[in-house]
């Protein structure tokens, strides 16, 4: 008989690609990934992996079981939310971008601490809350994405969930003289400034140069780090100005003065679960403790000056 464990592993090695990516993952060591792999080629009597000395690939057989195993586990999933007793209870596993966790735990924790028999644990990842709701790491992600068109990328296995808009904001120091509502928020005039941004390659880095790519472009070497509390903390303290998702300001942040952009940029933030597990009264419930958080979360309130 096979292995549901063993068929899950084939289904994480056919997401990632590689023994290594898939121990990482799932929490293994590359060698124990390998032998539950052999243990299952012996299982199912064939081979499902070409191994050569620097990789591994799936074989004909392997991908025929690997998608076998996507059904399998996804029916097991099926099984557990149908028989699962209507009170929520058990454990979830929630994995958000940093800004959203920060912005949405209070709200979360509120709404779940009154179901008793329910407990979470709330993860801060960047990038890879598809992959690993999808492997079945994590229950729910929270995500952000910049063009509006996530959802086409999960197919039929994934579920998603907008909870709101997320619109980029002007943040500069208190005393700066944009920090004037009565003054327009010009990106000509502002393109010069010391701007501060995240690194090349970030979601809200690429925001940044698409917005000041109709004015010529962002400085050449702005000032680049990690973290939007970083930068937040840093316009504070009159080094420098920057364009962050408003979401970023739902804790107060004395020393800046907020300004709406005339160029609109909005990031669409989602909660992502599998679609086996729509059904399960605890994901059900953390996704409505999810909406519940994003209403509250008014991104209008976080001192704009028009």
């Amino acid at each position: 008989m096979l292995d549901v464990r063993r068929l899950r592993l084939l289904r994480e090695f056919a997401e990632r690609g590689s023994i290594a990516a898939t121990a990482k993952a799932l929490g293994y060591t590359p060698s124990a990934v390998s032998q539950q792999l052999a243990v299952l080629e012996r299982e199912i009597g064939t081979a499902l992996l070409d191994r050569t000395a620097r990789s591994a690939e799936l074989t004909d057989a392997g991908r025929r079981l690997a998608g076998h195993a996507e059904r399998i586990l996804r029916m097991i999933e099926f099984a557990e939310a149908d028989m699962a007793e209507p009170e929520p209870s058990g454990h979830v596993v929630l994995t958000a971008f940093p800004t959203a966790a920060v912005a949405f735990a209070p709200a979360l924790a509120h709404s779940l601490r009154r179901h008793s028999g329910l407990t979470f644990q709330l993860r801060q990842s960047s990038g890879d809350g598809l992959p690993r709701v999808r492997s079945g790491e994590v229950d729910v992600a929270l995500i952000d994405d910049w063009t509006g068109r996530l959802p086409t990328r999960g197919g039929g296995s994934l579920r998603f969930t907008l909870l709101m808009h997320d619109p980029l904001v002007l943040v500069v120091p208190a005393d700066h003289w944009v920090a004037d509502p009565a003054v327009p928020v010009d990106l000509r005039r502002l393109r010069e400034e010391p701007w501060m941004a995240a690194p090349p390659g970030e979601p809200s880095r690429q925001a940044f140069d698409r917005l000041l790519a109709d004015v010529g472009g962002a400085p050449s070497v702005p000032w680049e780090f990690e973290g939007l509390g970083t930068i937040l903390g840093l316009v504070a303290r009159g080094v420098g100005i920057a364009a962050i998702p408003s979401l970023a300001l739902t804790a107060d942040v004395p020393g800046i003065a907020v300004r709406r952009l005339p160029r609109a940029m909005t990031r669409y933030v989602y909660a992502v679960v599998r679609t086996a597990s729509v059904r399960r009264p605890s994901v059900a419930v953390t996704v409505e403790a999810l909406k519940s958080a994003a209403a509250a979360v008014d991104v209008d309130r976080v001192g704009l000056r028009g």
